[in-house]
């Protein structure tokens, strides 16, 4: 498909990160679905419901499409917080993108607090196109969460690690 390769999303994540933000600080990369979260963000705008400009949508055909390295590359380029929304599980118009997604942020959540990062910086949203007002309430709710969190470092959050358990007898 045209417009949706690794060589053309790239720049989008770094222009997401760096362009120019009315608010400034937090800044979110959202990657959305679309068929179902890209159409519900339209219908956000055309309803006219509000939230805040903080995020930087980044359109791709299906959820199951974002790699773990576009949503790594987004934290390294200064991206405060990272949201993806799809379409709700069992609606994917690619039957099972939506799963594979579910599958990458598990394992992404894991891999973000390994290295730093709160996994709170990083969601996962199903939002069909008629959820609009849905859309802007979960768009919301995010953007102030990361703002609780404050703006990412470049040394990450400084999350405690988990400390291991000592092995009995030990």
């Amino acid at each position: 498909m045209s417009h949706f390769s690794d060589d053309q999303i790239y720049p989008m994540i770094q222009e997401a990160v760096k362009g120019d933000y009315v608010d400034e600080r937090p800044r979110i990369v959202a990657f959305l679905c679309n068929w179902c979260s890209y159409a519900g963000a339209d219908t956000c705008g055309v309803s006219r419901f509000q939230y805040p400009t903080n995020i930087r949508p980044i359109r791709v055909m299906c959820t199951g499409r974002i790699p773990k390295h576009f949503i790594l590359q987004a934290f390294l380029e200064g991206a405060d917080g990272v949201f993806i929304g799809g379409c709700h599980i069992g609606d994917c118009h690619y039957l099972e993108g939506n799963y594979d997604m579910l599958r990458r942020y598990n394992e992404l959540h894991e891999i973000l607090e390994k290295v730093g990062i709160n996994p709170d910086r990083y969601r996962l949203e199903w939002v069909s196109a008629s959820e609009g007002k849905r859309f802007s309430q979960v768009v919301t709710e995010f953007v102030n969460r990361i703002k609780e969190l404050g703006p990412l470092s470049k040394t990450g959050d400084k999350i405690e690690p988990k400390k291991k358990k000592a092995k009995e007898g030990a």
